[in-house]
């Protein structure tokens, strides 16, 4: 029997659509609806895709609210998913699955990083994901000031602190798209999200004014 196409290790069990060649079944697993566009036709994506959506929705429910009830953190996820609506809204076609592909791009960069392989190209020669780029780069500017701001108040976010708020949001858009990746159930509620927060802030700002 053949070896896998991407690992090259393991016994190829599996034809991949979306690569047109065969992958070992834990090849499969990793890349599925994340480094891959998988078909919706594909019968291994249609075999595991209930099982995983109910593991998303069981993790997420004991996930509980860490990141918002969190400061610290939730500055960060705000830092993470403002240049993904921002992206979103320059690109109507932009859906919840390439929100969660530039999200895998800008943790992966971070995971390089943080091990110090730093590499001329993302790995498996995979082209540049402008709306990861635009995450990653937004992470990399993000600073935590606390109220009182003093010279050691301006805070830097360590890569574990970066792998987990992207993780939590690729957790939440799983959550909300329900399997249905190609929409933008989570687009549509990051938009919702953002425009309280702008209101929010502006009720705030006039009662200090006041």
């Amino acid at each position: 029997m053949a070896r896998c196409s991407r690992c090259g290790l393991r016994k190829s069990k599996r034809h991949c659509p979306a690569l047109g060649s065969d992958l070992c079944a834990l090849c499969c697993g990793r890349l599925r609806e994340k480094e891959l566009r998988c078909p919706q036709g594909c019968s291994f994506l249609a075999r595991h895709k209930p099982y995983q959506e109910n593991k998303i929705i069981r993790k997420k429910r004991t996930f509980s609210e860490e990141v918002s009830d969190d400061q610290r953190l939730g500055w960060l996820t705000l830092n993470i998913e403002a240049p993904l609506l921002e992206y979103a809204q320059r690109n109507p076609a932009f859906s919840d699955r390439d929100a969660i592909l530039a999200l895998e791009y800008a943790k992966e960069k971070v995971e390089r990083y943080r091990s110090r392989l730093i590499l001329s190209s993302p790995r498996g020669g995979h082209v540049k994901n402008e709306a990861g780029e635009a995450v990653y780069g937004s992470l990399e500017q993000c600073r935590f000031e606390k109220k009182i701001i003093l010279l050691q108040d301006v805070e830097k976010y360590s890569s574990e602190e970066k792998l987990k708020c992207l993780d939590n949001v690729i957790l939440g858009i799983r959550y909300l798209a329900r399997g249905q990746l190609a929409g933008r159930a989570y687009i549509q509620d990051l938009a919702r999200r953002m425009d309280r927060l702008k209101e929010l802030s502006s009720q705030k700002k006039l009662l200090t004014q006041s």
